[in-house]
């Protein structure tokens, strides 16, 4: 059982100060001075957990609020919340290094720009306050501060998910005993993109010769260009057996994933062969599929940003400046659900974890409206004989 008091300091009536320190204390006693006990404003708790005392102030003058706050924790502490007297006291910065450790401990690639919101966005307002004094209305305010500034919802939401991940870290850990509503926005651009087969030969046929095999794999694949195409190794292709694989754990999921050969991607990958086994003969071994094949940076891979860099001025010179690498990934599972694949294999062979994203990338093209026109069409003519 708890008791709630108020604390006692001692103060000197002669020098008007209180006495906080043993020194200070010794000294006005030495002079003969008068010193009494006062009680503080604030009252106070104190309770156990774990046999040793925790004591923790209300932060009132009054003392229902006291009661009120103890009751609260021996009600929890009776479910089995360990609620040491540090629990509560966690400020932002303290959350947002947890965030940032779990962050690398996980070996997270999204690193840099979670470092980035809470640097710019988050911790210019929310930094400096207990993650208590976070409430759902202030987060209403920031979401209200960067409208006004002019950030998009996604990138709001973004924030307000780093946000949220801080706070289930804190409960976790502890350190905190509830979080508080923290409302998403809703999100309204949502990129509709992907190639028809003309687009995408227009396209491919812009960017540089050994630049045309990595659209051509990415748009049969859907594999995502940065992170599981540009680093492929020849290790991973299995010219015999007819497939390419991604190890386990370098995926955005961190599955494993194997794509039988097409003969579209057999042909990608037998042109880039041949580029490796001239590098070769000429004293360059090169362990990437995507290589520069001539140069001084024969043999090495091809770079995000070099390829991003062509990839720019082949879509504006092929009429389609709209367009982006990923519009490949959305391109292939439109594919693969309109040659019948079935939904799980297709699933599998591109990476997709969940149904709903994968049902967001199978994207309506006004020639499949056309098409479902036409049967209909068919099907009332068979109807009126």
């Amino acid at each position: 059982m708890g008791t709630i008091y108020r604390r006692q300091v001692r103060f000197c009536t002669t020098c008007d100060e209180r006495l906080d320190t043993t020194a200070a204390r010794t000294s006005c006693q030495a002079a003969g001075h008068a010193i009494e006990r006062r009680e503080q404003s604030i009252w106070w708790i104190k309770y156990q957990v774990g046999g040793r005392p925790q004591c923790v102030s209300s932060g009132s003058t009054k003392k229902e609020d006291a009661k009120k706050l103890l009751r609260e924790r021996e009600h929890l502490i009776d479910q089995g919340a360990p609620l040491t007297a540090s629990v509560g006291t966690i400020t932002f910065e303290e959350a947002a290094e947890d965030l940032l450790t779990d962050f690398r401990t996980n070996k997270k690639r999204s690193l840099r720009t979670i470092t980035l919101r809470i640097d710019k966005h988050l911790t210019p307002f929310f930094g400096g306050r207990r993650l208590t004094a976070i409430t759902t209305a202030l987060v209403r305010v920031f979401v209200a501060r960067r409208q006004e500034a002019g950030a998009s919802n996604a990138a709001i939401n973004r924030e307000l998910i780093a946000l949220k991940r801080m706070f289930t870290l804190a409960v976790q850990g502890g350190k905190l005993i509830a979080r508080p509503y923290i409302p998403l926005l809703k999100e309204s651009n949502v990129r509709q993109g992907f190639f028809e087969p003309e687009e995408f030969t227009s396209v491919k046929n812009q960017l540089p010769v050994h630049m045309q095999g990595i659209a051509a794999f990415a748009c049969i694949t859907g594999w995502r260009t940065p992170s599981e195409i540009l680093p492929l190794e020849w290790r991973q292709v299995d010219m015999m057996a007819g497939e390419v694989r991604i190890d386990a754990g370098t995926t955005k999921n961190g599955d494993g994933r194997v794509f039988p050969f097409t003969t579209d991607l057999r042909r990608v990958l037998e042109d880039q062969q041949r580029v490796a086994e001239r590098l070769q003969r000429e004293g360059t071994t090169t362990r990437f599929v995507f290589c520069y094949p001539s140069g001084p940076k024969a043999g090495q891979r091809i770079t995000e940003s070099a390829f991003i860099h062509r990839w720019w001025r082949a879509r504006v010179a092929a009429g389609c400046p709209g367009r982006i690498p990923h519009d490949f990934r959305r391109t292939a599972v439109r594919n693969l659900v309109r040659a019948g694949v079935p939904e799980r294999i297709a699933m599998q062979l591109t990476g997709h974890k969940t149904r709903s994203v994968f049902e967001r990338y199978n994207i309506v093209s006004p020639g499949d409206l056309r098409e479902a026109a036409r049967r209909l069409d068919a099907y009332a003519s068979m109807c009126s004989r």
